[in-house]
C-alpha cells in the first residue's frame, strides 16, 4: 500500500483517535476586552476609514485559516467550509468580545495537525523506504498557492511529495541517508513540541493580527511578549546579529540587515532569505527551526555580546540543497557604527578631464534622543555627522557628492528633514495627512547657509521611509540625480496603543512628498535605473497584502534649481553606452535573468535524476556568468563554482580610470567599498558637471 493510500486508509481513524490532542485552551476575559478595544481602535483610529463588516469578517476568516495552515497540509475543504458558514459573524462576535469561534477553529487545526505529525513521525521509516525517485513527478514551489485538500487523501499524497522533496533535498546537500529519517524525525518532532506550547496569547495573537491586516500590512497586535521584544528594539540594546526577522509560511525570513550590525559586516545574509537552522558556538548542534515561531527562533538567534552564532539559510523559495551556512559573532548594534562614513573617488569624464567625487554612505538617519533632548550639544546625528563629511570634502576639493541611500531602512523623520535642509536654501522637505485629511508640511523654515553643489543620490529596494523622504524631497526640488533601483515604498507612519492586554501598531498618517506624490507602494522612481536582484514581488511594499494605494494630494510651491531635467536624456544615453559595455552590469542582468528563470518555476521535480541535471544546469548557467565577467576583466577563470569559496578577491575592483583616496574622516571609519555601482554613479555626476555649466556646477558666490 502506497503511502498516500495509507493516509487515506487511516484519515478517519486519525481524527476519531485524536480528541485527546484537542486543545483545552479558552479565551480569558482580559482577551475579550483586548479584542473590543482593538476594534474600537482600528476603526476610530486607523489612517483609511474602514469598519469591521461582513466582507471584513470573511476575509479575516480567510486570512486566519491561512495563518494557521499557510501549506494547506492540515485542514481539508470540508474543514473550510464548515468554518466559512459563519464567516460573516465574526465582526458581530469581536464587538462582544467573543473569541469562542477563533479558539474552535484553533481546536481543529491543533486536532488535525498534532495527529498528522504523529502519523508521520511513527511511520517515518516505512514512508521513506517507499519513496521512488525514479518517478516522474513534481511537487508546488509555492504551496500556499494551491486549494485546500479535497480528501484525506489529497491531503496524504502532499505529505508524501512534501517528505519526498525534504529527503531528496537533504540527499543532494550531501546529507549521509542513514541520518536523513533521524534528521526528519526530528525537525516533525520539533513542530509537535511547539504545537503543544501554545497558549491563549498566542492564539489570541494569530487571531488578532488576521483582523489588523485588513486594515494594512503595517498595523498590528502586540502581545506582551512582543511588545517587550519590540521595546528592545527601538532601543537598539539588543544583543544579536542585527536582522530584522517575520515568519512567512513554515519559515522564518529576514526582513532586512540592520547596517552596520553584526550579520551586515560579517557575513552575506541577505533580505528575503529565509533561516531553516540555528546552531551555537563553533561547534554546537544546528537546530532545525523549519515549522518553529517566530519567538523561539529569535531567542535561539539572539545571544550575549561576544558569542558565535551559525545560521543555515537558503535562497527565498529555495530548497534545502542551496543552504549555505554563515557564522556571526554576536555583538549590539551601536549608534556610532551605523554613521555616516565618506571617500573620495577619482575618475576621468568623457573628455579625459580629471573629476574628484566626495562619496557619502549614510546606512540609518539616526539620532541620539535622549542627548538630544538632555540639551547635550554634542549630540550624535545624521545631519550633524553629514555635514562635518560635507565641509571635510569641500575643503578636499571634490566636484560634486554621491549620496548612498542603498539599504538605509529608514530612521527618524527629524533627521530626513533637517538634512534635507543641507541641500536646498529653504523649503519644505515632506507633507504628512493625517486620518480627517489635515495636512501639515515639514521641513527647512528658513533661508540658510547650504552645499550647492551636484549631488547624486544612490537608492535601491530596500532604501525606505525616511531615505526616500530625503530622496524624494531632492529630486523634486531639481537639486539631485537620483540612480539605483525604485526605493521600497514605505509612505506611512504608525504610532503604538496600549490595550488592555498587549498594543496595537497602527497606521495613524501618511507622507506626500512636496510635488504632491505619495512615497507608498509606488515608492521614489530613479532618474536612472540601475540592474538590481533584489526581487520586488518578494521585498517592498508592493509585495505586501492589503497594502495601501498610491495617491496624490495638492502639491507645495517651491524652488526648482533645474539641475536634471534638460539634461537626463544625455544622461540616460551615455550611462546606457557605457553600462552596455561594462562587465559588472553585464553580470547583474546575467544573475538577474537567471535568478528570474529560477524563481518562475512553478513546481519542483522529485525525480532524482531531473532534479540533480536541474541543479547543474544552473551551477553550469551561474559558471558561465562569472567566467564571462572574469575574462572580460582580464581576470582567471573559475573551473568551479566551488573555486569561489574562500576565494580572496575583491568582487568591485576599480576600473582601469578610477582611483581612491583616504576619506577626510577619522582613522576608526571603515572605508566604504567603491563597487562598479558607486562608480558609475561619479561618472554620471561628471557628465552632468560637463553638460551643464553653471547650472549644475558650483556657484561659489549664491
Amino acid at each position: 500500500m502506497t503511502f498516500s493510500r495509507t493516509l487515506a486508509a487511516l484519515g478517519a481513524g486519525l481524527i476519531a483517535a485524536s480528541y485527546a490532542y484537542a486543545s483545552d485552551l479558552s479565551p480569558t476575559n482580559q482577551q475579550a476586552a483586548t479584542l473590543r478595544a482593538l476594534i474600537a481602535e482600528l476603526e476610530e483610529s486607523h489612517y483609511v476609514d474602514s469598519r469591521y463588516n461582513d466582507e471584513m469578517s470573511s476575509e479575516h476568516l480567510r486570512t486566519y485559516l491561512e495563518r494557521l495552515d499557510p501549506s494547506r497540509l492540515y485542514f481539508k475543504a470540508s474543514d473550510v467550509a464548515e468554518f466559512q458558514r459563519d464567516s460573516t459573524r465574526l465582526d458581530d462576535l469581536g464587538r462582544k468580545g467573543e473569541l469562542s469561534l477563533a479558539f474552535e477553529v484553533f481546536d481543529r487545526y491543533e486536532l488535525r495537525a498534532s495527529a498528522r505529525l504523529a502519523q508521520i513521525i511513527s511511520d517515518m521509516d516505512a514512508i521513506i523506504g517507499s519513496l521512488d525517485f525514479s518517478k516522474e513527478e513534481y511537487i508546488d514551489s509555492d504551496p500556499t498557492e494551491r486549494e485546500w485538500a479535497a480528501d484525506s487523501a489529497e491531503l496524504g499524497d502532499r505529505w508524501r511529495k512534501r517528505i519526498k522533496n525534504q529527503v531528496l533535498a537533504l540527499k543532494l546537500a550531501e546529507k549521509d541517508i542513514k541520518e536523513i529519517p533521524a534528521t526528519l524525525v526530528k525537525r516533525y518532532e520539533n513542530q509537535q513540541n511547539r504545537l503543544s506550547q501554545y497558549n491563549e496569547q498566542d492564539v489570541f495573537a494569530v487571531y488578532a493580527n488576521a483582523l489588523t491586516s485588513q486594515f494594512d500590512p503595517h498595523t498590528s497586535y502586540f502581545s506582551p511578549r512582543r511588545a517587550e521584544n519590540f521595546d528592545i528594539d527601538m532601543r537598539l540594546s539588543l544583543e544579536g546579529i542585527g536582522a530584522v526577522l517575520q515568519n512567512e509560511d513554515e519559515y522564518v525570513k529576514v526582513v532586512r540587515v540592520v547596517p552596520a550590525g553584526p550579520a551586515d559586516k560579517q557575513s552575506d545574509l541577505k533580505a528575503a532569505e529565509l533561516i531553516i537552522a540555528v546552531g551555537q558556538g563553533k561547534s554546537g548542534p544546528m537546530t532545525d527551526v523549519i515549522g518553529w515561531r517566530l519567538d523561539d527562533v529569535v531567542d535561539l538567534v539572539r545571544g550575549k555580546k561576544g558569542t558565535l552564532v551559525r545560521l543555515d539559510v537558503i535562497p527565498a523559495a529555495g530548497r534545502a540543497d542551496e543552504a549555505r551556512r554563515l557564522t556571526i559573532t554576536r555583538n549590539e548594534v551601536r549608534l556610532e557604527e551605523q554613521a555616516a562614513q565618506s571617500k573620495i573617488i577619482e575618475i576621468n569624464d568623457l573628455d579625459s578631464n580629471p573629476r574628484k567625487i566626495g562619496i557619502i554612505d549614510i546606512p540609518a538617519f539616526y539620532l541620539d534622543f535622549d542627548a538630544y533632548r538632555k540639551g547635550d550639544p554634542d549630540f550624535r546625528s545624521t545631519t550633524r555627522d553629514v555635514a562635518k563629511l560635507v565641509n571635510e570634502l569641500n575643503e578636499s576639493g571634490v566636484d560634486g557628492l554621491v549620496i548612498d541611500l542603498r539599504g538605509n531602512g529608514g530612521g527618524s523623520l527629524r533627521e530626513a528633514n533637517e538634512l534635507t535642509g543641507l541641500f536646498i536654501e529653504y523649503g519644505p522637505t515632506v507633507q504628512i495627512r493625517g486620518t480627517g485629511s489635515r495636512v501639515w508640511r515639514d521641513g527647512k523654515r528658513r533661508r540658510g547657509p547650504y552645499y550647492d553643489g551636484p549631488v547624486a543620490i544612490m537608492i535601491n529596494r530596500l532604501s525606505a521611509s525616511a531615505s526616500e523622504i530625503f530622496a524624494g524631497a531632492l529630486q523634486d526640488y531639481g537639486r539631485a540625480i537620483v540612480v539605483g533601483d525604485r526605493s521600497f515604498g514605505k509612505g506611512t507612519v504608525q504610532t503604538l496603543i496600549d490595550l488592555p492586554e498587549g498594543q496595537l501598531k497602527i497606521t495613524e498618517s501618511k507622507f506626500y512628498r512636496i510635488s504632491g506624490d505619495s512615497t507608498q507602494h509606488r515608492g521614489v522612481i530613479p532618474d536612472i535605473s540601475y540592474p538590481s536582484l533584489l526581487q520586488h514581488d518578494e521585498i517592498g511594499e508592493s509585495s505586501l497584502d492589503k497594502a495601501l494605494d498610491w495617491d496624490r494630494i495638492a502639491p507645495v510651491r517651491h524652488q526648482d534649481y533645474g539641475a536634471v531635467d534638460a539634461i537626463l536624456p544625455t544622461l540616460v544615453a551615455r550611462h546606457t553606452e557605457r553600462a552596455n559595455d561594462d562587465p559588472e552590469f553585464q553580470y547583474i542582468w546575467n544573475q538577474k535573468a537567471l535568478a528570474e528563470k529560477i524563481r518562475g518555476a512553478q513546481a519542483l521535480p522529485l525525480n532524482e535524476a531531473e532534479r540533480i541535471a536541474q541543479r547543474t544546469s544552473q551551477e553550469i548557467q551561474y559558471l558561465a556568468i562569472e567566467n564571462t565577467r572574469r575574462q572580460a576583466k582580464g581576470m582567471e577563470t573559475l573551473a568551479s563554482l566551488d573555486d569561489l569559496i574562500g576565494e580572496d578577491e575583491d568582487p568591485s575592483d576599480l576600473p582601469p580610470d578610477s582611483t581612491e583616496e583616504p576619506s577626510a574622516t577619522s582613522d576608526d571609519t571603515e572605508a566604504i567599498e567603491v563597487d562598479a555601482l558607486i562608480t558609475e554613479t561619479a561618472r554620471i555626476l561628471a557628465d552632468a558637471i560637463n553638460l551643464s555649466g553653471p547650472v549644475m556646477a558650483r556657484a561659489d558666490n549664491r
